[in-house]
């Protein structure tokens, strides 16, 4: 069998090397920052840029700058070895709520295998469903398409990636379409944001919009981009249905390796489902206390280990074996909860050497001065970049609404065109960006190399950005409000 073409170095050398051409960058791009301002958005407090106020900052340049660092007051100081070799540890710290979540997810999935109620579950499932993989595909992310449009999910689908991959491999599919059905689809919703309130609401909020307006167009995005999903998924899933070795992971043995144990799976019992509807009923909770006492990583985290000990006390787990088993979990995660904090080096060292604001200027000034079609693509694409290296939805739209709001008004586009730019290149770009840290959390469960990732996810990446830049202009043809 041939191997595929494409080859993409570990995502730790890939992330290393981003981090390195970062630092070089903070060597040769002017330096410049805005003034910030504290604003209520929404409930929560945010820290937004502040629009016409970005001015050059001079850079300090000198020996011990290059090797172990020269903070100098009013003066940006670019990135040396010191500062370059220390981004991964600095970004884990700031990354450590979300690393610790995702440790804490693998433990408490490590009970749930345990207890054997994902494969008892999976098995009884695929034995009713038989050949009917498609129409569950659909079905699956379209539920999960919604969550993400309006509740915002994504962390929360992280525990799903093994259930839908065993679910995928009963069904005659791969690791690849397992992932798929849970990260495309949830990015999906997350980009045709309904009433998300990470990215729309947020965005609108400081666009100074009536929040959830201007849904309809949104709408119509969600079916339209969840319809290409869905078509470029149940080809592929056909393709290796038919010929396992047409599968971009054929040749990847740890992304078969629970293979065994889907075919050997327990007998479903009555405490699987005494399991299920407790586990059902607190996930539920989670959710709603997201939405509703603004729980994040650490209160989150909390929720699923009791999830954990639930699972573990109606199965009758010793102490002994409910330990066992949450240390394995850990230990299927550690790749997977790392990569974000070298995702999050890469903010570090932008920060450090003062040029993400610089980065933005720049854009923004060239949007300006486009014809208004071009520039409403143009915002797109600059989302897009953006969200490389501000993998955040809340966080990007604090760094880039303040100022493609106002601009909007120059260059003639609504601001909830602006809004719907913003949506789209943030929510698409998660599919493919390795700063990710939902992604690539989803592919250290699922065990699938990025580089295969890839090449499964680029055709369908340049489909959805035509798609979003087709809405795009027609929302500037038709004045979306």
């Amino acid at each position: 069998m041939r191997k595929p073409r494409l080859r993409v170095p570990h995502v730790f050398v890939l992330l290393m090397m981003v981090i390195l051409v970062c630092s070089v960058a903070t060597w040769v791009v002017p330096a410049g920052q805005f003034q910030r301002e504290t604003r209520e958005v929404e409930g929560h407090t945010r820290t937004l840029v502040v629009p016409s106020t970005f001015e050059s900052v001079p850079k300090h340049i000198s020996v011990q700058g290059a090797l172990l660092g020269d903070e100098r007051e009013g003066k940006a100081t670019p990135v040396g070895l010191m500062g370059f070799l220390s981004a991964v540890p600095r970004g884990m710290e700031a990354a450590a709520d979300i690393i610790f979540f995702i440790f804490m997810i693998g433990g408490v999935f490590g009970i749930l295998q345990r207890t054997g109620v994902i494969t008892a579950s999976v098995g009884r499932l695929l034995d009713k469903l038989k050949d009917r993989g498609p129409l569950l595909t659909i079905v699956l992310m379209t539920v999960i398409a919604v969550g993400g449009s309006t509740l915002g999910m994504g962390e929360e689908f992280i525990p799903l990636v093994p259930i839908f991959v065993l679910v995928a491999r009963r069904l005659g599919y791969d690791a690849i379409y397992g992932v798929g059905m849970v990260e495309i689809a949830g990015q999906v919703g997350f980009a045709a944001s309904t009433t998300n309130p990470f990215t729309v609401c947020v965005a609108q909020g400081i666009a100074e919009l009536p929040l959830h307006s201007g849904m309809g167009l949104r709408l119509i995005f969600l079916v339209c981009a969840l319809t290409v999903a869905c078509i470029h998924m149940l080809r592929y899933g056909k393709r290796v249905k038919a010929d396992r070795d047409r599968s971009l992971v054929a040749d990847v043995p740890e992304a078969w390796q629970d293979d065994e144990a889907v075919e050997t799976a327990p007998v479903y019992r009555r405490e699987h489902t005494a399991i299920i509807i407790a586990c059902t009923a607190i996930f539920a909770f989670i959710v709603y206390a997201v939405q509703h006492y603004q729980w994040w990583m650490a209160e989150m985290g909390g929720g699923f280990l009791l999830m954990g000990l639930v699972a573990a006390m109606v199965a009758k787990l010793s102490v002994a074996e409910t330990a066992q088993a949450f240390v394995r979990g850990l230990e299927d995660m550690v790749v997977a909860a790392l990569v974000v904090g070298f995702a999050r080096g890469i903010a570090v060292v932008l920060t450090d050497g003062m040029i993400i604001d610089t980065v933005v200027h720049s854009a923004a000034s060239v949007l300006a001065v486009v014809p208004k079609y071009f520039a409403v693509v143009g915002m797109l694409g600059f989302e897009s970049v953006l969200n490389l290296f501000i993998p955040s939805g809340s966080g990007q739209a604090a760094v880039s609404m303040p100022l493609m709001a106002p601009l909007s008004d120059i260059i003639g586009v609504s601001r909830q065109t602006a809004v719907f730019a913003f949506t789209c290149g943030d929510g698409f770009s998660n599919m493919v960006i390795p700063t990710s840290g939902i992604l690539m959390a989803m592919l250290g469960l699922a065990k699938v190399p990025y580089g295969r990732w890839l090449k499964f996810m680029l055709p369908l990446f340049g489909q959805l950005m035509l798609l979003s830049a087709g809405f795009l202009v027609l929302a500037v043809v038709i004045g979306y409000r």
